[in-house]
């Protein structure tokens, strides 16, 4: 769900990334002590295999709050004044900024105000509220719960806490890179997903001003590639859609602020399509038994299109809150598309044994049966066949081209059917 920009007001951009320094790096790492979780890196075999390089997971779906939203979120509320502190915080958001902001303001004890659109899942707005957080449910979509948190603030004089354009809350991000290369001293490369940009900027900056030689490479969904599109325009675009699995990073339009980060420290952007992300997933959940979701995984997504090989790499996988109906629809089109999964239709004579026959020929093929449809009435041009609806479980590409020819041998037709559709 996209997360609109409010612009760094009357600020010169420029300037802030210019005089942001190694220092403020380090202060807000100090803010952080003791609050957020050190997620450890995981060394994976699997996904070295596969990139031909040593790749590290940094599994900040392990976080508090399932995600790294929170080091932003505490890094700029605890850089309030006791006064601005007493006004207490709002923010708008459906997703993971949400509770880290609910959770950063509850363990600062400051009043916290969280606008979420009235269709956001129940499960999401009773996690946010268990951080102690009041949540204010409003409208149908985030447009509609953003202008009225806006309104909210202008009333109550509240302090807004923007997800990602905020040097505060970018620094707060920052702080994963920090202990990423106190870890893995010798890291190459960092890859880190991009929405709006606060945490491809925070990592970006921390990385270069602690380790320059280290490279990092932000990794954005092909449907919603705002920043690539802003670096590449020399300027601030807008996407006409951000249509992706990977809703976190839905995002239409770069921070203005984030962009002049990303320009000057982000080496360079992978872009990645809906069945790497999704595939991706299916890995992780496969290989290292994590949950993500469609966001945490780009990093993951995008380690076969490096550009280089035998390195040291580490993959921020940056959430994991992700509700089961839609984990389970990702994982089941992550299969149909790795062949996993494959389903046809097959007009068969009305007589006794023709079921049968298909379900030897299956048998023999070493394909499972997990759904069968027989139904003679779709059948409009024979009154003497019936049409059967077969779903399997099967090992991959190559294995359903085995199971069309065996069938195809023994006479039978088939018309696959499109369950990505």
């Amino acid at each position: 769900m996209e997360e609109k920009e409010k612009p760094v007001a009357q600020d010169d951009t420029k300037k802030i990334v210019e005089t942001t320094t190694i220092a403020d790096v380090y202060r807000a790492d100090k803010q952080l002590s003791g609050i957020v979780k050190k997620t450890r890196l995981i060394q994976s075999d699997f996904f070295s295999e596969q990139s031909g390089n040593e790749i590290y997971i940094k599994p900040e779906n392990m976080q508090h709050t399932g995600a790294f939203k929170l080091r932003g979120a505490y890094n700029k509320i605890s850089q309030l004044t006791n006064e601005e502190k007493a006004k207490g915080v709002i923010t708008s958001s459906a997703g993971n900024h949400a509770q880290g902001v609910a959770f950063a303001a509850q363990k600062l004890g400051v009043k916290a105000v969280i606008c979420m659109p009235a269709t956001t899942p129940i499960l999401k707005v009773e996690a946010t509220k268990a951080y102690g957080a009041e949540v204010v449910l409003r409208g149908d979509s985030f447009d509609d719960a953003y202008l009225y948190s806006l309104e909210l603030q202008k009333k109550h004089g509240y302090i807004y806490v923007h997800p990602f354009n905020d040097r505060e809350v970018l620094l707060g991000q920052g702080t994963t890179a920090l202990e990423i290369i106190n870890e893995l001293k010798d890291v190459d490369a960092i890859l880190v997903p991009i929405g709006g940009g606060g945490f491809a900027s925070g990592v970006a900056l921390a990385t270069k001003v602690v380790s320059p030689h280290v490279k990092v490479i932000g990794v954005e969904p092909e449907n919603a590639a705002c920043m690539k599109a802003a670096l590449d325009a020399g300027k601030i675009v807008t996407l006409k859609s951000a249509d992706t699995v990977a809703d976190g990073c839905a995002v239409k339009t770069a921070g203005t602020l984030t962009f002049e980060f990303c320009k000057k420290y982000l080496d360079e952007i992978i872009t990645v399509n809906e069945m790497e992300i999704m595939s991706a997933l299916l890995s992780l959940i496969e290989k290292h038994k994590l949950i993500a979701e469609g966001a945490g995984v780009l990093s993951l997504a995008a380690l076969n299109k490096l550009n280089f090989k035998n390195k040291k790499v580490v993959a921020i996988v940056s959430g994991g809150n992700i509700d089961i109906s839609t984990l389970s629809g990702l994982i089941d089109k992550a299969l149909i598309a790795r062949g996993r999964i494959f389903s046809f239709n097959v007009q068969l004579p009305d007589k006794p044994g023709e079921l049968l026959n298909i379900a030897k020929i299956l048998a023999d093929e070493n394909a499972n049966v997990v759904k069968l449809d027989h139904n003679q009435a779709l059948v409009t041009n024979s009154f003497k066949k019936v049409l059967l609806g077969v779903t399997v479980e099967t090992h991959n590409l190559e294995h359903i081209d085995r199971i069309i020819k065996a069938l195809n041998k023994h006479g039978y037709e088939i018309e696959k059917i499109d369950l990505l559709r």
